[in-house]
């Protein structure tokens, strides 16, 4: 089983570190789109400050982060996991997973990333700014450039399992299953139920995505098929309703009524 999540926007700086070293990472097999990506990012943010923060969509409040892409290649690294925050990692707050559980996530955990495509727990990696909807220039779109190489390195990562699939939709672009890889993937969304009516609201999307990758990893169920995550999630106390199979997937919506 592969667990796939969303990055996050926000990230945490470590103070020190070793500095980047993309060999290092996991899935070698997008060294080469990394680094075009990183040089692209780098180069942009060091020579021309003004159109990096609008390619980025940055405030004048961020362009501290202009100058903190612009240093990537000497910026201290920390784990993956510790550079990602907000709604979603705190609920899933690896820190405090058990020692069965962070060995797990080893293997049946990973992020999808604008800046490095996929990466494991385990990877250090720099705090970047870099959104999945961004046009950098000389490159492209972000997702366009993932789109060609991503494919590979999830297949990987699933072996023989089922694919999790908790990315938010500007990331599931980076990536659609093929149809003979879709009947192993299962698309997660989380509903909000209250007076009767149904939404997706993104504290609890976010949330309730970090909730059921800690479960998952606490509990160790592998399913291998959606209809048995659709169980698995069932008997960790989720309402879980079970869609028609798609060509990119089983979907799974996940009821909640509050957090």
């Amino acid at each position: 089983m592969l667990i796939l999540l969303p990055p996050s926007e926000g990230k945490s700086a470590p103070r020190r570190g070793k500095p980047l070293d993309l060999a290092s990472l996991a899935s070698p097999s997008l060294t080469t789109t990394r680094t075009t990506l990183l040089e692209a990012l780098t180069t942009l943010c060091r020579d021309d400050a003004d159109k990096a923060a609008d390619v980025l969509g940055l405030g004048a409040a961020q362009r501290d982060l202009v100058q903190r892409n612009a240093t990537l290649l000497d910026a201290p690294t920390a784990r993956a996991d510790a550079i990602y925050t907000g709604v979603l990692y705190d609920a899933l707050d690896p820190a405090t997973l058990s020692p069965a559980a962070r060995r797990r996530a080893t293997s049946r955990l990973a992020v999808t990333s604008a800046l490095f495509g996929m990466v494991r727990p385990g990877d250090r990696i720099p705090a970047y700014r870099l959104s999945g909807d961004a046009v950098l220039p000389g490159v492209g779109s972000v997702a366009g450039a993932w789109r060609e190489v991503l494919g590979e390195a999830i297949v990987d990562g699933m072996r023989q399992g089922l694919l999790v699939d908790l990315r938010s939709s500007t990331y599931a672009a980076f990536w659609r299953p093929t149809p003979d890889v879709a009947r192993r993937v299962a698309t997660v969304r989380v509903l909000h139920e209250s007076d009767g009516r149904r939404t997706v609201v993104s504290h609890f999307n976010k949330a309730t995505k970090g909730r059921i990758a800690r479960a998952l990893l606490e509990d160790g169920a592998d399913p291998r098929t959606p209809k048995a995550l659709a169980d698995a999630l069932s008997r960790l106390g989720w309402t879980v309703e079970i869609g028609p199979s798609t060509t990119r997937g089983t979907p799974l919506d996940v009821v909640v009524a509050q957090i």
